[in-house]
């Protein structure tokens, strides 16, 4: 059946429009009155029931489609560990292909960090637009992937402005780890060997050339414990997924 992102409550018996992408999403799809699509919210907290919903078509319009809630399925896709995603911005098409796969393999938020060896630099209106084209390739791939959670891709921000900003709201408990080259780093699975299995973790990993000495020293010292995936070094964009499909199973 397909799925659809609706970002607004749900409830049993509601009648609405879907939103504008949906809409467009559906009619393009040739649904016609009568067809039964599936729905999902894509977040949680206040006014939101979670899981997902079968809506029945019941106009469709030039430009707009109505249904209606007919059942709730109160079901999640999540993996039992969180996993936050703090993701060195990498070149051209890769970050978009980094945040399609990261969030198929269930991460729990994803941070684009503009690294001092970032090659694409965001400021401005291009990092806004930059930012939404990277959230809707997260809904995309949670329509697909039949995640009832959209990760949030948070505005890319440095190192410094991330320990500044963001790690103060992380839970208690929250694992730090970093991804490293360097000597001294231990095995991704016995970094993670003695914490409970569902304790969140912050994920962090460099752009193209890596993490800088001093930015590594920096995450160091607050608190991350540097890790590897073995014997080989993979790509920027193929490092995070790597510890995602460990981290999530």
């Amino acid at each position: 059946m397909p799925r659809f992102h609706c970002p607004t409550p749900l409830r049993l018996g509601d009648e609405l429009d879907l939103p504008a992408g949906a809409a467009r999403h559906v009619q393009v799809l040739r649904h016609q009155p009568g067809d039964t699509i599936t729905l999902f919210e894509g977040q949680t907290g206040p006014g939101f029931t979670g899981g997902e919903f079968d809506a029945v078509i019941t106009r469709m319009g030039r430009s707009d489609v109505g249904v209606r809630i007919a059942a709730h399925r109160a079901i999640e896709r999540e993996t039992p560990r969180a996993v936050h995603l703090l993701a060195g911005i990498t070149a051209n098409e890769r970050m978009d292909w980094l945040l399609e796969k990261a969030t198929e393999l269930g991460a729990a938020s994803i941070t684009p960090l503009a690294a001092e060896r970032s090659v694409l630099k965001l400021k401005g209106d291009r990092a806004d637009k930059k930012i939404e084209r990277w959230q809707a390739i997260a809904i995309s791939a949670c329509e697909q992937c039949m995640r009832n959670q959209v990760p949030p891709v948070a505005a890319a921000t440095d190192f410094a402005g991330w320990l500044r900003d963001m790690a103060p709201a992380l839970p208690q408990g929250t694992l730090r780890l970093l991804l490293s080259l360097s000597e001294g780093t231990q095995p991704l699975l016995q970094a993670v060997a003695d914490a409970p299995a569902d304790a969140p973790v912050v994920f962090l990993s460099g752009p193209e050339g890596g993490l800088t000495a001093n930015e590594e020293a920096l995450a160091q010292a607050n608190g991350f414990i540097p890790v590897t995936l073995g014997p080989r070094v993979l790509r920027a964009e193929t490092a995070p997924l790597a510890a995602l499909a460990v981290l999530t199973v």
